[in-house]
């Protein structure tokens, strides 16, 4: 049997990452009952959320959908901690969860238009941008490559997971 994670990278052009597993907690809880019966330790994990992810961009088909899926499964994300957003939504009307935020935006059209930037993409990337909502809540947005773009030039799969990466550690450090 093939380890599919490993097959996902491999398509994505890692060759090296380290398990989630494999990492230590920085620090452990002790786990005491409360008086309904659930421990503390389920409590807080309850209440901590890791963040949602706001991908903008044309929602994907075809091959561009099963590597975006391929993409979450990798980060690890379940179906509550991103959503698609359009870019022609109003903005300033994105209603934001109490949890932290990233959002990534798929193309340098998209980002031109959801950050006010005018830069091409290759300024962009790399550099973290700031949701143009109109209110003073600001939300980190991440550029990258179009899905559909990287399935044609498939060397640059290994910059748009720089790019995840980057949007992941941006999330965690909110």
């Amino acid at each position: 049997m093939t380890n599919t994670h490993s097959t996902f990278l491999k398509e994505m052009g890692i060759t090296e990452w380290t398990s989630r597993d494999a990492i230590q907690p920085t620090h452990e809880v002790t786990a005491t009952m409360s008086p309904q019966g659930t421990s503390q330790k389920e409590q807080s994990s309850q209440k901590v959320a890791r963040g949602i992810w706001w991908f903008f961009g044309s929602e994907p088909q075809g091959d561009a959908k099963i590597l975006f899926q391929n993409l979450i499964r990798v980060l690890g994300l379940s179906k509550n901690e991103w959503s698609w957003k359009n870019v022609s939504d109003n903005l300033g009307q994105l209603s934001s969860p109490e949890t932290p935020i990233v959002a990534f935006a798929f193309g340098v059209s998209v980002a031109q238009k959801i950050t006010g930037e005018r830069d091409p993409l290759a300024q962009l990337r790399e550099t973290v941008l700031a949701l143009n909502a109109g209110n003073e809540e600001e939300i980190p947005v991440i550029a990258s490559f179009e899905l559909n773009h990287v399935l044609t030039k498939p060397k640059e799969k290994a910059l748009l997971w720089q790019d995840l990466l980057m949007a992941r550690s941006v999330l965690q450090n909110i």
